[in-house]
């Protein structure tokens, strides 16, 4: 089984991310031009600060360049929170999704948006936005039964949570 430069990247990187309290969340190496874009996303339960980026960059920069992970060719290095939009594939995305909305497509055929009020093993507790001024309806989702999901931009709050 061959490993790949991602693979090998993902295994210098992670440690020095849980190191922080951090889950790399997605590591991605694109060629733009004649350099390389090494774009870190990083995530914790509390979210990410722009400092703590900073030092993970500064500790990834440190630890690629000493061991020539990259070889000699020049590289831009990214190191970011993942968006308000981003996929959730792991229960922890969900767990972080807390009183948030998202949209899901589910399995038997259709979509739907939603906050989440609680996450369990089995799935989640959500909170249907009612019409037209008609009042919000409790739903249980099965993980199972979502195809995909994604964090939705939600204008209608502005709390702090949802402004992170």
């Amino acid at each position: 089984m061959s490993t790949t430069q991602n693979d090998r990247l993902r295994e210098l990187v992670e440690p020095l991310a849980a190191e922080r309290g951090m889950d790399l969340e997605d590591l991605t190496l694109a060629q733009v031009g004649s350099r390389r874009v090494l774009t870190i996303v990083v995530d914790t339960d509390e979210g990410v600060q722009l400092d703590e980026c900073a030092e993970l960059s500064h500790a990834v920069s440190e630890l690629l360049d000493r061991r020539g992970a990259l070889g000699d060719v020049s590289y831009v290095l990214e190191v970011t929170s993942p968006g308000v939009d981003r996929p959730l594939t792991e229960r922890r995305h969900f767990e972080r999704s807390l009183d948030r909305m998202v949209h899901l497509q589910l399995s038997g055929g259709g979509t739907l948006t939603a906050r989440v009020r609680a996450v369990d093993d089995e799935g989640l507790d959500l909170e249907v936005p009612g019409e037209k001024g008609r009042r919000p309806k409790q739903r249980r989702v099965a993980f199972a039964e979502i195809d995909k999901a994604r964090g939705e931009v939600d204008f209608a709050r502005g709390d702090s949570k949802q402004q992170q």
